[in-house]
């Protein structure tokens, strides 16, 4: 598909083609110069009125090509509401292939009655190849999220979807055989408790305020919360210190979807909480991996620890933003991220 920045050079290189051809024709046929001159120029209007014909037509193609494109993005990766159960989302995918708009990564978050769960997942390849894996199995989460009990029978429905949409590909496409999906799924409970079941995917951060390490002192499940802290009274108080990015406390990592089947044994890992305060990063390989001209990888944790203080939104644009100017625009894999704040009182 031709962007909207490969726009001018079409243009140029038709009006040169018209151009070129009319002035070799007219000064090697005998006769006059000053007729030949005008036919020379009436040639140039002439494909110029064609160039800016083919133009029109190309960025008409181009909207269409972008209005299907924002169609599939919306009801693969539906926009996030502004607020779920007292938790603030904020999300955004970028696709590696030039022109498109999606692509294999997938994310989404539901409340439901077992708490509110999130899936974030990456499947094996990138751009549009990869984007029938990632609704087959974005569709199966949407589905049994709401449905099951535990995030186990989840991960088995997404397990299945993915296994169909396989062996339909396989028929057409032997590659599509080895097909697999990374996934990470978490839930969080209405105190902050979080549970996951991890295939193969990178573990989040969590942006900790010091206020809220100072001050949340380890509790039992169920007592009652410890009263808010007080308002900050120096350049010294621990809500004053920097923010701190921690890595989620990691369980057990299954392989990816479609390697191996899941197990049937497997429980979900307690990986702490969620407090009032703090934020939760995720995200796919391709942010971690994106690497500049120098062949340096984006310092993810880094660029959190200055930005911890930015709303979910523009937390998100900015680490948008900065992995498109580490990589010179160049991505070479999709990235998807995805952060949740935790606003309950």
């Amino acid at each position: 598909m031709i962007t909207r920045g490969e726009m001018p050079l079409v243009r140029r290189v038709c009006v040169l083609a018209w151009a070129g051809a009319a002035v070799s024709w007219e000064l090697s046929t005998p006769g006059r110069l000053v007729p030949s001159l005008a036919t020379c120029a009436a040639f140039l209007l002439l494909a110029t009125g064609c160039a800016l014909h083919i133009r029109r037509e190309l960025l008409g193609e181009l909207r269409r090509s972008q209005e299907i494109a924002g169609a599939a993005q919306r009801a693969l990766l539906r926009p996030l509401p502004g607020r779920i159960d007292g938790l603030t989302p904020a999300a955004a995918q970028l696709s590696a292939s030039r022109g498109a708009a999606v692509g294999g990564d997938l994310y989404e978050v539901v409340p439901t009655a077992y708490g509110i769960r999130v899936v974030i997942g990456d499947v094996r390849g990138h751009g549009l190849p990869a984007l029938g894996a990632a609704a087959a199995v974005l569709g199966a989460f949407r589905e049994g999220a709401y449905d099951e009990p535990s995030l186990a029978g989840v991960l088995r429905r997404m397990e299945r979807a993915l296994g169909r949409h396989v062996r339909d590909r396989a028929e057409s496409e032997p590659a599509a055989a080895e097909e697999f999906v990374t996934v990470l799924l978490l839930q969080i409970a209405p105190d902050g408790v979080l549970l996951a079941l991890n295939c193969g995917h990178p573990w989040p951060y969590v942006l900790r305020p010091a206020a809220v390490l100072e001050h949340c002192a380890p509790r039992s499940r169920g007592a009652a919360p410890d009263p808010a802290p007080r308002t900050p009274a120096g350049p010294d108080h621990p809500a004053r210190r920097p923010t701190r990015v921690l890595p989620l406390p990691r369980g057990e990592t299954l392989p990816p979807l479609g390697v191996v089947p899941v197990p049937v044994d497997m429980w979900p890992h307690a990986c702490g909480e969620l407090r009032p305060g703090e934020t939760l990063f995720l995200y796919t390989d391709g942010a971690e991996d994106a690497r500049d001209r120098a062949g340096r990888f984006f310092d993810l944790p880094g660029f959190l620890a200055r930005e911890a203080a930015a709303t979910p939104t523009r937390l998100v644009a900015g680490v948008h933003a900065a992995l498109l100017r580490h990589t010179g625009g160049r991505l070479t894999d999709d990235v998807a991220l995805l952060v949740l704040r935790n606003d309950r009182s």
